[in-house]
């Protein structure tokens, strides 16, 4: 736990030596009145809390100090994997900083795999607070589940629409005969606007078979760009962690 985060309301109380939280504390850090770790506030600041008492409940005051690290403008488009790859998938780019998560269904995606208890909210919403903590941040990305890649797409331009001043970059990772490499398509969209803000960028990436040729149409006519990360085949979860981490590079998050 590399970041203790409570909710508004629960930073200015006491916390139960039944939470988990105060139970890695006591048993994993070893923490004693007197002492101090890292603390933040869910959505809010990041800051050191410090430890005045310990006896039912662990009572502790918190001083804010940091911005929480605010996510990246990656959003990913993210073809239903296998439940056990789900849960290292959102926590790994959760922990990478993407600012959404877009679960879709696909003409080639098991079926069955949307109707998981994984894809709940609240267990998928733990998985990214699981991948929050991991970076150290208090901002979690936001999760959408759409049942087709049409429905997802389309909500993706009312959100440009609404939240993007200038328009974004869109990537389509394709292995099957793609145009451009992603480092190639990553050039031609700059990293920075004409504002000098880092670019939007939305990465689509296939389930497990990937996509048809009729998503590749549909999503052309949306403007992504069909780009590849060489000849090897990698599973959902690892091309979504490795093109994660190629297009905040190229943005300038990982310097």
């Amino acid at each position: 736990m590399n970041i203790c985060l409570f909710s508004q309301s629960e930073i200015n109380n006491p916390l139960s030596l039944k939470d988990e939280r105060a139970q890695h504390l006591i048993k994993v850090l070893h923490k004693k009145p007197g002492d101090t770790f890292t603390a933040g506030i869910i959505g809010g600041k990041s800051g050191l809390a410090t430890i005045t008492s310990i006896d039912e409940n662990i009572c502790f005051s918190f001083e804010e100090k940091g911005d929480g690290k605010p996510l990246t403008a990656l959003r990913m488009i993210i073809g239903f994997p296998r439940p056990i790859q789900l849960k290292r998938l959102l926590r790994d780019i959760a922990a990478l900083g993407v600012c959404q998560v877009h679960l879709t269904g696909t003409e080639l995606g098991e079926k069955s795999y949307m109707q998981s208890n994984l894809v709940e909210k609240g267990a998928a919403y733990k998985m990214l607070l699981d991948g929050t903590v991991q970076a150290g941040s208090t901002h979690v990305p936001e999760l959408f589940l759409h049942k087709t890649l049409t429905e997802c797409l389309e909500e993706c331009e009312r959100s440009i629409k609404e939240t993007c001043k200038n328009p974004p970059a869109r990537l389509a990772l394709d292995n099957i005969n793609p145009k451009m490499s992603l480092n190639d398509a990553l050039e031609q969209s700059s990293g920075q606007t004409e504002t000098g803000e880092k670019r939007a960028v939305f990465a689509a990436i296939g389930s497990e078979r990937g996509w048809t040729d009729k998503e590749r149409k549909l999503l052309e006519d949306f403007s992504y760009v069909r780009c590849g990360m060489g000849s090897r085949i990698m599973r959902t979860e690892t091309a979504a962690t490795v093109a994660g981490s190629i297009i905040l590079n190229s943005l300038g998050y990982l310097k």
